[in-house]
């Protein structure tokens, strides 16, 4: 069992980060993951870019507090998460979530469970670059009524 957490402006390899939990591991069947990419739309305006903040210590805690929700609810053995932040641009890569176990079932309802609460408790401040300004991005109703049903 093992966590890697990473929040940088570095950018990540998808590929790479699969690598990396497949490595040295013949007791998972499974490798789940879900990588966020920075889209040209959002609530129908027009994006040009993408821009987070975040702050350090209460981030990590954050995150591994929602790792540690998903071991308590499934037998999951490797989780990554990778977070970026700073200036992105259109098709950057936002977030990295992978997850394995021995069973798909416990992967892949650990990794959406993982994404979905870091959409409503890892404290990342967005601000969208869209063709009319700057737009600071408010948790979505939506993002609240789907964690709830965890």
């Amino acid at each position: 069992m093992s966590t890697k957490v990473r929040v940088s402006e570095a950018d990540f390899n998808a590929g790479d980060e699969i690598a990396l939990l497949q490595a040295n591991n013949q007791a998972d069947g499974a490798v789940v993951t879900f990588t966020g990419r920075v889209r040209k739309q959002n609530e129908g305006q027009q994006v040009t870019g993408l821009f987070l903040e975040h702050y350090p210590a209460m981030t990590a805690l954050s995150l591994n507090r929602i790792i540690d929700s998903a071991r308590a609810k499934w037998q999951i053995n490797k989780v990554t998460v990778i977070h970026r932040v700073g200036q992105l641009n259109l098709g950057d890569n936002i977030v990295f979530v992978g997850v394995t176990s021995a069973h798909r079932g416990d992967a892949f309802a650990a990794a959406e469970f993982i994404m979905d609460y870091l959409k409503i408790e890892a404290p990342f401040w967005k601000k969208e670059t869209r063709t009319d300004g700057e737009v600071w991005i408010d948790a979505r109703q939506s993002d609240q009524d789907k964690a709830i049903t965890w």
